[in-house]
This record gives structure tokens, C-alpha cells and sequence, in this order.
């Protein structure tokens, strides 16, 4: 009853900061670090991920659950008294192509705390965010922005696509612009010093070495996401709409996912004139751009054996024909997002087929099947989600049959165990509105 309450509560405090938000654009928000409060901390609380790793305390979800009151009200009384202290932040490493990822992987209480500034963060700058940026934001995605993109592009009359990378984008976020961004809409002190102290909190390699940063945020922290959302706001999307866009005669888009984006022009003369200034643009901001994967390609319909191709959020985009012998903007899974996948499951049967039954083994696979359907299953990607599901099968097969010295299946006696646990096929449910 406690948490349903103070859920209510929450929710009413975000609705009234989003409505002020939205009447009045140039507001500023104080006295939000009153919100910080055990009744509303507690409910975020029940937002935290249970299987979540823990911190630089090793303290999970559970140990922390154990004595909730008691954490609570000692991260409460420490923000009242002015002293409370971010904790360090555990680095954690992911593999990628090409190198590794970089995770930040903050304490229990740090996360609590994050989560009710996100949820506060996200109710103001809701209100100012434009239609381009579809990263962390509630109703929008990275699927839904591909789709979005990719029909953009078959009704408008683009021809050039600028494919950019930022360096390091949560790397090299500069810390005195984020906070100058962030004062555009708050004026409470301590609010903002709370999040000062999450930037400059130490990080804790794996190797035992503590580092202090001077810029950006770690990558996968709970308020990270909404914080590169506010900093991109500012330093690209603003500029593009308020800039760009009125001197330009042809038609120009922008669609940005978190710190990936692409911007599309109808006219060579403005994609040129654009591609000049925007390293210098993002470069006011202490952003790079990427020269080995940042270019400008031609993209267009009147031209599909001679447009270029380009990768956007784990798709390829290329101009193709449709049955019916007219061009049509195709999206399939990109070769390197297919390889990756391909990876992760057969690290993953390697490593858990001798320590899971069969049956665990089958409705692990259904998960990872599905969510990849869920994702990729998008129109005109058949044939790419039944390549995947082929080399899927042929993997699960030959490492089954490797769990002893004698074979656990023959091919029949797989598929039928594919049938059996309810293995989905590949499936298209994605498509244009």
C-alpha cells in the first residue's frame, strides 16, 4: 500500500513538473531535490533490475531489499545533512568488434537515487526534446526509429544521407556545458550538485586502478542515458532544426538514437555545406566527429544501382526494387550486427552446454530467438532472419552433440525437438505506419 502511494504521489509530481514544463518552455524548475524523499526512493526502488550486477560494495538487489527501510532512510538523511557521496562506479567491459565496451556499473543506492532524478530530468526536458530524437524516451525506440527512417526516406525527396559517429561520445560529454544545458531548466543548487557529483565520481577498473574523470558519464549508469539525450539536445538537434533547416531550399532530415544519428539532404551543394560545419559545431561542445566513419554518401531513388548503403541502428538501408519493379527503401540486419549475434549464441551454447539440461538449453534459445525476431523481424528482412535461423540451428546442433562422446541427436531428432519446446520461426511484425 506504501509503495502504491507513494507511486501515486510520484507520478502526480511528475505529471505537474511536465504540464509546467510544457505551458511555459522558459521555466525553471527549483526545489526538485524535495522529491528525493524515503516515500518516493522507495518506489524507485521497485524499478531497479533484480538480476542487475553490483557495485564496487557487491551489494545486490536482494542485499539491499533486505533492509530497505534502513538504506533508505540513511541515503535520505545523508542528502538532508549534505553528506552524501557517490560511491565508486565498477568499469565493466563488454565485448564488442573491434574492442570492448566500456559499462559503468554503480552501487544500489547510487541507482535509487539516479532513477528518481532520471524520472525528474525526463518530465522536464520531455516537454523540449523534438521529433528527431527517439533514444530513452517513452513510446519511442531504436526499431521504431529505423522504421521511421526508412519510410521517411522512400516518401521524401532525399538523395544524400551524411552517416556520422561521434568519438567517445560518453567519454568526452563535457561536464561545465552539460551542467550550463541543465541550468536552462533548473534552478535548484543542490539538484544540480547531485548530479555533479555522479559525473566526477570515480571509476573502478578492472585492474584495481581508480580513475577520476574530467569528462563524460559512464555509459550504461541509470541517469547517463537522459543526460547524453539533454547534451545532444542542445549541442545537435536544436542547431539542425533552428540553423540548418531554414537555410536549406531542399528537403533535410535528422534522425538521432542517444549519440547515433544520420541527416538526410535532397541537395548536394547543402549535405556539402552542412558536413563542413558540423565537426565545427559538435567541436564547440568537446564532441569529435569519427573521420574513418563519418561520410557523406548518395542515397537516392533516381539513382538504386548507384546509391551507397549505410548502417543505422543495427540496420543496412539501400535503395532496392520492389515486385513490382519500383524503388523501394530495403532494411535488412547489417553484416556486422548478424555476426555479432551469430557470436553471442554460439559463446553462449558453448559455455552452458554442459551446465544446463536440454530443456533449459531449448527455452533459453526460445528467448534469444524471439527477442531477435522482435527486433530485426522488420518488412523486407525475411531473408536475413531465416540465414540466421539456419546458422542457428547448425550451431545448436553441432555443440549439442559435443556435450560427451556420444551424439545426443541426429539432424530428425533436433528438428523435432525444435517443434517440441516451441522454437519460433522467423517472423516478420514489423512494418511502416
Amino acid at each position: 500500500m506504501q509503495i502504491r502511494q507513494a507511486e501515486q504521489h510520484m507520478q502526480t509530481s511528475l505529471g505537474g513538473i511536465a504540464k509546467k514544463a510544457e505551458g511555459d518552455p522558459k521555466h525553471r524548475f527549483g526545489n526538485l531535490y524535495s522529491l528525493l524523499n524515503e516515500a518516493n526512493l522507495r518506489w524507485c526502488f521497485t524499478k531497479l533490475n533484480r538480476k542487475a550486477a553490483p557495485g564496487v560494495d557487491a551489494v545486490d538487489y536482494e542485499t539491499f531489499e533486505a533492509e530497505l527501510d534502513d538504506n533508505i532512510s540513511q541515503i535520505v538523511d545523508d542528502l538532508k545533512d549534505g553528506n552524501y557521496k557517490a560511491k565508486l562506479v565498477r568499469r565493466h567491459y563488454i565485448p564488442k568488434i573491434g574492442g570492448r565496451r566500456p559499462l559503468g556499473i554503480p552501487v544500489v543506492g547510487d541507482k535509487v537515487l539516479q532513477i528518481a532524478a532520471a524520472q525528474i530530468l525526463s518530465a522536464i526536458f520531455e516537454e523540449d526534446f523534438l521529433e528527431c530524437s527517439h533514444g530513452y524516451r517513452r513510446g519511442k525506440g531504436p526499431q521504431r526509429a529505423a522504421l521511421e527512417l526508412s519510410k521517411r526516406l522512400h516518401r521524401g525527396r532525399y538523395r544524400w544521407v551524411v552517416d556520422a559517429d561521434i568519438k567517445g561520445f560518453f567519454d568526452n560529454l563535457d561536464h561545465e556545458w552539460l551542467m550550463r544545458m541543465l541550468e536552462q531548466r533548473i534552478d535548484d543548487q543542490r539538484f544540480l550538485a547531485l548530479i555533479r557529483k555522479w559525473l566526477k565520481a570515480g571509476i573502478l577498473e578492472e585492474d584495481g586502478q581508480t580513475i577520476y574523470p574530467v569528462t563524460g558519464t559512464p555509459q550504461g549508469g541509470v541517469v547517463s542515458a537522459v543526460l547524453a539525450n539533454i547534451y545532444l539536445h542542445y549541442a545537435l538537434d536544436l542547431w539542425f532544426e533552428r540553423v540548418v533547416k531554414p537555410r536549406c531550399q531542399g528537403d533535410v532530415m535528422l534522425m538521432r538514437f542517444a549519440d547515433d544519428f544520420v541527416c538526410c539532404f535532397q541537395y548536394q551543394h547543402e549535405v556539402q555545406r552542412f558536413y563542413e560545419v558540423l565537426g565545427k559545431r559538435l567541436g564547440k561542445f568537446k564532441l569529435e566527429l569519427s573521420a574513418a566513419k563519418t561520410r557523406v554518401i548518395k542515397f537516392t531513388r533516381f539513382e538504386t544501382r548507384d546509391s551507397e548503403s549505410f548502417d543505422f541502428l543495427g540496420f543496412e538501408f539501400r535503395w532496392g526494387t520492389s515486385r513490382a519493379g519500383k524503388p523501394l527503401v530495403t532494411m535488412r540486419t547489417s553484416k556486422k550486427k548478424f555476426r555479432v549475434a551469430l557470436a553471442v549464441i554460439l559463446s553462449w551454447i558453448k559455455k552452458e552446454r554442459c551446465k544446463l539440461g536440454t530443456s533449459a538449453i531449448f527455452i533459453k534459445l526460445r528467448q534469444k530467438l524471439q527477442g531477435h525476431w522482435n527486433y530485426y523481424g522488420v518488412s523486407g528482412n525475411s531473408e536475413m532472419l531465416k540465414r540466421f535461423y539456419r546458422k542457428v540451428c547448425r550451431i545448436m546442433f553441432k555443440w549439442l552433440n559435443r556435450r560427451s562422446q556420444r551424439r545426443s541427436c541426429n539432424w530428425q531428432g533436433f528438428s523435432e525437438m525444435l517443434k517440441y519446446f516451441g522454437i519460433p520461426l522467423p517472423r516478420i511484425i514489423g512494418y511502416w505506419d
